[in-house]
């Protein structure tokens, strides 16, 4: 190797790249959140059903990955089939975090997230995605919601028990706690 192929060898590797911080015009000490989502046609679909990312980044055909701030609120979505039909349907309602916080480590999001709730199977999907919505419906970002919201329809779901409504009311109570000192 010549010495003008070894400093254009240096110089390419020691090119900085863009950060996701940096692409996300945020400071580089920000902790970031990365959701990986997926499209293979009559195969699988991992997509967002709400969420705000900071950025998307397409990495190929199928493949992105949505990159949030933390404590960014968000519902990933899972559909799988094979040649019979569907084989899984999983919703996750997840809240990204800082490097303090308390996370699970949760396939396809990097470095983790605080999963709020975890609903698996058609039936609870379904009533999963109606709650949502109505959340909708009320001209709220089920986004905004209350992440105490998310927990309980979870544990409610997890013990079979009847599954509660989000209302104005509860909205602007939980607003209202938030700007308290």
């Amino acid at each position: 190797m010549t010495a003008s192929t070894s400093s254009a060898t240096d110089a390419a590797t020691a090119a900085p790249s863009p950060s996701l911080a940096a692409l996300t015009g945020r400071p580089a000490g920000t902790p970031l959140t990365r959701v990986s989502l997926a499209y293979v046609e009559h195969r699988i679909k991992l997509y967002l059903r709400f969420g705000e990312p900071a950025r998307t980044l397409r990495l190929d055909r199928w493949r992105s990955v949505a990159v949030f701030l933390p404590n960014a609120m968000f519902c990933r979505i899972r559909w799988e089939s094979n040649d019979y039909g569907t084989i899984r349907w999983q919703l996750m309602v997840m809240q990204a975090c800082t490097p303090l916080d308390a996370a699970q480590r949760i396939p396809g999001v990097q470095p983790g997230a605080r999963l709020l709730l975890h609903a698996e199977g058609d039936n609870q999907v379904r009533a999963v995605l109606e709650r949502i919505d109505a959340i909708e419906r009320l001209g709220i970002a089920p986004a905004a919601a209350s992440p105490a919201y998310w927990r309980t329809l979870g544990n409610r779901l997890a013990a079979r028990l009847p599954l509660p409504e989000y209302t104005a009311e509860r909205h602007a109570a939980w607003l209202a706690g938030r700007v308290l000192p």
